[in-house]
C-alpha cells in the first residue's frame, strides 16, 4: 500500500484529537494487522470509494474515549453509552473528512459512507477489501487508540 494514502489519516487523527478533545496524541509505528479483532472497546468504521475502495476504522480503549468525549463535552463521561457511540461516529467522520481533503490536494478523490459504530470487548472490524490492514497505534495520557486503514490492492 502506498504510504501517501496513510499519512493523511495520521495527520487528520492528530489534528482532530488535538483540536476537538484538547489532547496530545502520539503516533506509534504502523504495522500490518493480521486479524479482525478490534484493539479497543468502541470503534467507528467508515467505507471509502474513489480512486480506490477501502475502509478506515478508529478504535478506542474505553478509558481513552471516555477522556476524549469528556474533554469534547466539558463534562465527565463515566461509561460507554449512546452519546459515546455518537461521538465516535462523529470523530471518525471528522478524521475521514480531513484526510480526504489532504488526499484531494494530491489528486486522489474519495467519497465516504456514513460511519457505523461497534462496541464491546473483542469485537470484530471487517474491512471489505482484500488489501493489507495498516494499523497505526496512538497513545495519550488517558489511554490508547488505533486507526486502521485498508485499501483494495
Amino acid at each position: 500500500m502506498d504510504v501517501k494514502l496513510i499519512n493523511p489519516f495520521i495527520n487528520a487523527t492528530i489534528n482532530v484529537l488535538e483540536t476537538m478533545a484538547f489532547m496530545t496524541v502520539n503516533a506509534g509505528q504502523p504495522y500490518v494487522k493480521k486479524d479482525n479483532i478490534a484493539i479497543g472497546d468502541v470503534s467507528g468504521i467508515l467505507g471509502l470509494t474513489g480512486v480506490a475502495n477501502g475502509t478506515i476504522a478508529v478504535t478506542f480503549e474505553e478509558k481513552c474515549i471516555l477522556a476524549v468525549v469528556s474533554n469534547m463535552f466539558g463534562e465527565t463521561m463515566s461509561e460507554l453509552n449512546n452519546e459515546i457511540a455518537d461521538a465516535v461516529g462523529e470523530l471518525t467522520n471528522m478524521i475521514s473528512g480531513q484526510a480526504r481533503r489532504e488526499l484531494e490536494e494530491m489528486g486522489k478523490v474519495f467519497k465516504a459512507a456514513i460511519p457505523s459504530v461497534v462496541t464491546g470487548k473483542n469485537h470484530s472490524i471487517m474491512h471489505f477489501t482484500n488489501g493489507p490492514k495498516i494499523a497505526i497505534p496512538f497513545n495519550t495520557d488517558n489511554g490508547d487508540f488505533t486507526i486502521e486503514v485498508c485499501f483494495e490492492r
